[in-house]
């Protein structure tokens, strides 16, 4: 699963969350790389002719397309949320794809998780709930995922 808890301290646990990936940086270059050689191949029956620099630019432009693609998913999926639960305080960090943060504190005592089967951006949406505010946690994870880190939240917060 794309989360793990941590014992920090004796008394300090944390849960990180990132999102799911299914297609690792070496996977994506030989994909990258197979598309071009296959692209290539019918280009060897034009070779020595003008008509191979007619069809060039257009495997470049979508070897180059494919690769950018797949590199702005990589920047999209560059999120952690870090949820650090010590004996007073539930405090959760969001680290965003563009560097910015986001946080939430509260008393633990008054934190709760909440899942939403319907009615949020995504099936069974997972919030915690305190200090006034509701924020969500785990969005980007699988429906089985978000349902499994709803029981473990409600586990660990009422600890």
């Amino acid at each position: 699963m794309p989360y793990d808890w941590k014992q920090r301290a004796d008394s300090v646990r944390e849960l990180h969350l990132w999102p799911h990936n299914s297609l690792p940086p070496r996977g994506a270059a030989a994909f990258i790389l197979t598309l071009f050689a296959f692209g290539s191949m019918p280009l060897i029956a034009v070779l020595g002719s003008k008509l191979l620099w007619g069809l060039l630019p257009f495997l470049l432009i979508s070897v180059a397309g494919l690769w950018l693609a797949i590199e702005m998913n990589y920047r999209q999926r560059r999120v952690l949320e870090v949820l650090t639960l010590d004996p007073e305080r539930a405090h959760l960090v969001r680290h965003n794809p563009r560097g910015a943060t986001q946080e939430w504190d509260c008393n633990r005592y008054w934190a709760r998780a909440t899942m939403h089967a319907q009615g949020g951006p995504v099936p069974y949406y997972v919030t915690l709930q305190g200090a006034g505010r509701e924020v969500e946690i785990g969005a980007f994870l699988s429906e089985d995922e978000r349902i499994a880190l709803y029981y473990e939240l409600q586990r660990a917060l009422a600890r």
